[in-house]
Formats: structure tokens, C-alpha cells, sequence
């Protein structure tokens, strides 16, 4: 249906653009034209009032000087002030309110069916006695003149209409060829390449702009992609190629001790397999935007329930500097993730003292976590949150870590709108600082 949304949402820009400025240059002329129709029947009758007004000062002069009206274009009577013919014609088709407007000096029609348009003016005559001259034309062809001219005045308006379509067509069609130029090279864009910039500074600049920022976007975003599910494959291969093997041992020797110790192994590989599937459940639920709603989040308690969850023959973990209370905007469920992943990671490396910290601002809260190993070298602290990211054979696969902790500390940080830093703590080891936004108490 031509007037349903759908039909007109399949209209190209051009045929939308045409059809809205036609339509509403034809509303407009239409608009004239009815105001101009109006106005037609008053300027009608000002010309004739302008012509019975040259006639009536001849006729006026010729009266006050005692002789009879000249003939004239128009019709010219002398009446007395009742309204009676002093001329010798008959009497004059006016009524008593028609009179008195006459008298007064004022233009009147008078007539009904077979109208007429009269002037009139009080002068003395010679002999003193006051007459009443009046000059009238008939309106004759007066509604058909009005008629003709507003059908007139509407032709030329639908004409004006068709003419501003097709001015409009050709000029979008002009204004919009250089998107269909910028639609060509797009279609034919190679892998890597980028749009040309147009040499104007207009909107279609912007746009080929936004369009390179938005493909530049999207091959970084392909290329994560690319390099997370090469990393993701690589590192489940090994627990499962491991587990593998130690069945295919387990298998091959039926001894009872051998079984016990290939169970263990498998046991241990199936953990480390098990954390891996979660922290890439994590990642991809966090990639998916799935997060709950923020609320406030006492740091110094969570920080305190996270120490007493690690295990006993854990680095000492001092809380140091702490103040009473300290509220962030997150979740309960992510400042947990962070502060288990950040202390056991800590607890990896730490030779024997871990220190964690709380700071808090009017704007900000801090948790600062300091341990004394080996540390992290200034080329790798850009990357040390990157997924799968290893330092060195320190932090290696071997030390137990799946490569996806400090990745999901970051994320959970950043989603939130915190920051994540990695620098050197004052006891030589490494120190991880998560800024979380202040919240208000409950």
C-alpha cells in the first residue's frame, strides 16, 4: 500500500526527499493561491473604485460649476440628497443605507443579483441646493474574472509543485552521487585498505571518517578475536592432550600405585581444565555485555573475607593502611573475582609477605596489593592483563595459572569504569592497583 510505512520505508532517499519537497511545496503554492484567491475579489474592486473615483472629480467639477456631467466611461447621475433623479433618468437603484454611505463619501455595491459599483460625493450646485453626485460601472463578468483567476492561480501552483519535484530529483540525484561513488569503492574495498578521504570538509568526510574508525574497529575486534581463539585452542590442548596421555599410561600398566599416581595427575589436569572453561565463560559473558546492575560494595570487608579464603600454606598476608570503610560501585560477585585472583596470584609468587591496602577518596577507592617476588618488567606490564599473556618462565604455565586471571580482573575493573595498573612494590615484587568509582553507603 503506496501509504503505509513499510512501502515507504523501500523508497530510496531520492524518491523520499522528491515526494516530501514536492508535497510540501504544493501545500505552500496551494496556500498562496487560496490566499491570492481571497485577495482577488478586493483587488477587483479597488480598481474599479480607483476608475469611478477619476470619473466622479470630472463629474463633481462640472456640477458645482452648474452644467450637466460630461459622458464618461462609467455611469454618471445627479440626485437630490433624498435620493431622487435630477438628471432626467430614471431613479437611481439605491436604498436609504446606501445613500447615507454615499453621501458620506463612502464606496458601496448595490444591486443584488446584478451588481453595481458606486461612488458618491455631496457637492453645491449654483444655485446653492445640494446635490448628490454618484458614479457606477456594473460588475458585470466580476465572479467569472474571480473564478477563472483562482483556477488559474491553482494550475500554476500544481505546475510550480511538478517543476520543484523534478528540481528537487535532479539535485539530490547530484548531491548524492559522491555517496554512490563512496558505495562503490566500499563494495570493492580490499582487506586493510581504507576509504579515500573526499578533499571537502563536509559531511561526507565525516562519514568516510567514521566509516575507517568503524573498520579499524572491526579488524582490531577480528584480530582479538582471532588471536583469543587461536590461545584459548592452544592452551586447552595441553590439559586435554595431558589427560590423554596419562589414560593411555594408566591403560598400557595395570599397576595399582601407577594408576593411583596417573589419577592424581589427570585429577590435577581436570582442575586446571575446569578453571580454564570458566575464566573463557567469564570473558565471553563480560564480552557479551551480560553485567549485572552496580551497587555499593564495603572494599574492607571484602578484602578481609578474601584473605581468609586462601589457604594455609599461603605468603603471609599483612592488611596494611586500611581505612574504616571504603565504597565501591561494582558487585559482589566482581570485587570477589578481582580479590582472588589478584591474592592468588600474588601467593604464586610471593617469597613471604604479601601487603594489601585500601585507600579511599572523595571520588575514588584504591586496593593496592604488594608482594615481594620476582616482580614484572616494565615491557611487560602493557600486556600483563591481555589474555593468555605470560612474563616469563617465572609465570609460566607450569606455575600453575591459566593465563585468564589478571585478564578477568581487568575486565571486571574496566566495565565499571575503574582502572588497573601494574607496577614495582617498595619490597622489590610487583604491584597490582584496581581504582574502583566511590559509591555512597546503604
Amino acid at each position: 500500500m503506496i501509504g503505509s510505512p513499510s512501502w515507504w520505508r523501500r523508497r530510496s532517499l531520492q524518491v523520499r526527499i522528491t515526494l516530501l519537497a514536492g508535497t510540501v511545496t504544493l501545500g505552500f503554492l496551494i496556500g498562496l493561491a487560496a490566499l491570492a484567491g481571497d485577495g482577488l475579489e478586493p483587488l477587483l474592486i479597488q480598481s474599479v473604485d480607483d476608475e469611478l473615483g477619476v470619473q466622479l472629480q470630472t463629474a463633481t467639477a462640472e456640477v458645482t460649476a452648474g452644467r450637466p456631467p460630461p459622458e464618461a466611461s462609467v455611469t454618471v447621475r445627479v440626485l437630490d440628497t433624498g435620493g431622487g433623479p435630477l438628471d432626467g433618468l430614471p431613479p437611481a437603484d439605491l436604498d436609504a443605507a446606501e445613500l447615507r454611505a454615499l453621501k458620506a463619501g463612502e464606496s458601496v455595491t448595490a444591486g443584488g443579483e446584478h451588481r453595481w459599483r458606486w461612488a458618491g460625493t455631496v457637492v453645491s450646485a449654483p444655485d446653492g441646493q445640494q446635490r448628490l453626485v454618484a458614479a457606477g460601472a456594473a460588475l458585470v463578468g466580476f465572479s467569472g474574472a474571480e473564478h477563472s483567476g483562482g483556477i488559474w492561480l491553482f494550475m500554476v501552483a500544481s505546475v510550480g509543485a511538478v517543476g520543484a519535484g523534478i528540481a528537487t530529483w535532479l539535485l539530490v540525484r547530484f548531491a548524492l552521487r559522491p555517496v554512490a561513488r563512496m558505495r562503490g569503492s566500499v563494495r570493492a574495498l580490499p582487506p586493510g585498505a581504507r576509504l579515500p578521504l573526499p578533499d571537502s570538509h563536509d559531511e561526507l568526510r565525516a562519514l568516510a571518517e567514521e566509516f575507517n574508525a568503524l573498520l579499524a574497529r572491526q579488524e582490531e575486534a577480528t584480530e582479538r578475536l582471532r588471536r583469543f581463539t587461536g590461545d584459548a585452542a592452544h592452551e586447552l590442548r595441553s590439559p586435554v592432550a595431558s589427560i590423554r596421555v596419562q589414560a593411555e599410561v594408566a591403560v598400557a600398566n595395570p599397576d595399582p600405585e601407577l594408576s593411583q599416581e596417573t589419577l592424581a595427575d589427570v585429577l590435577e589436569e581436570s582442575e586446571r581444565l575446569s578453571a580454564l572453561l570458566d575464566g573463557l565463560l567469564s570473558l565471553a559473558r563480560s564480552d557479551a555485555g551480560e553485567a549485572p546492575p552496580a551497587e555499593p560494595v564495603e572494599l574492607v570487608s571484602e578484602v578481609r573475607a578474601a584473605v581468609g579464603r586462601m589457604p594455609a600454606d599461603a605468603p603471609e598476608i599483612r592488611v596494611s593502611g586500611t581505612v574504616g570503610t571504603a565504597w565501591a560501585l561494582a558487585t559482589h560477585a566482581e570485587v570477589e573475582l578481582v580479590l582472588s585472583n589478584l591474592l592468588r596470584n600474588a601467593c604464586r609468587y610471593a617469597r613471604g609477605q604479601i601487603v594489601v591496602s585500601v585507600l579511599a577518596s572523595r571520588s575514588t577507592v584504591r586496593v593496592v596489593v604488594d608482594d615481594d617476588g620476582p616482580g614484572i618488567a616494565p615491557e611487560h606490564r602493557d600486556r600483563v592483563f591481555d589474555r593468555f599473556y605470560r612474563v616469563s618462565d617465572s609465570r609460566a604455565r607450569s606455575s600453575g595459572g591459566t593465563g585468564l586471571g589478571l585478564a578477568m580482573v581487568a575486565e571486571a575493573v574496566r566495565r565499571r569504569g575503574g582502572r588497573v595498573r601494574v607496577g614495582e612494590s617498595p619490597d622489590g615484587g610487583a604491584r597490582f592497583q584496581i581504582v574502583w568509582q566511590a559509591a555512597r553507603p546503604r
